[in-house]
């Protein structure tokens, strides 16, 4: 585990990588992400105000995070592949004194990450929030990324994993 605190909007929250943390129901996932990998080569999609990052984005109504992701990665990054969990990030706006209790995120929320080795890449349409796509070095990630530093951490892990724990 390794946490970290981040100003989101003005407020401090605390991020906590947890790598292959169990997923229950119980849990409030707020957003699914995957580390998309191909020939040695990972992808990141510039998304609208939000530059460059892992394709990824929120669970609709109804839907499992698996679909959820393959959803994501198809939308914003055009991509299909198989998949596997890695772990989840716990969003914690316990110690954020600008939380909105009424607002669209829990006090405590997941974002949960998978590595996918990507089968399939497609034209890319534009017709959601992506703006681009790129196949990057991994040692350049952290140069093109517009995130925290825990996404080193993800990266890291989806690198490490064994392809015989595809599903």
């Amino acid at each position: 585990m390794q946490t970290i605190f981040v100003d989101w909007d003005g407020g401090n929250v605390k991020l906590t990588w947890m790598p292959q943390m169990k997923l229950t129901k119980s849990l409030i996932v707020t957003s699914v992400h995957a580390v998309c990998i191909k020939d040695g080569y990972v992808l990141l999609s510039h998304i609208k105000q939000r530059g460059f990052n892992y394709p990824g984005g929120h669970v609709e109504p109804g839907e499992n995070l698996v679909d959820a992701i393959l959803r994501e990665t198809y939308e914003e990054a055009y991509v299909r592949g198989t998949i596997q969990y890695i772990g989840s990030i716990e969003v914690s706006h316990q110690e954020n004194l600008m939380f909105d209790s009424n607002g669209k995120y829990p006090i405590i929320g997941y974002q949960v990450f998978y590595r996918m080795d990507v089968q399939e890449c497609l034209p890319f349409l534009r017709e959601h929030e992506a703006l681009s796509r790129i196949w990057v070095e991994p040692a350049e990630v952290p140069f093109v990324i517009n995130d925290h530093e825990l996404t080193k951490v993800i990266l890291e892990e989806a690198l490490a994993f064994n392809d015989s724990l595809l599903y």
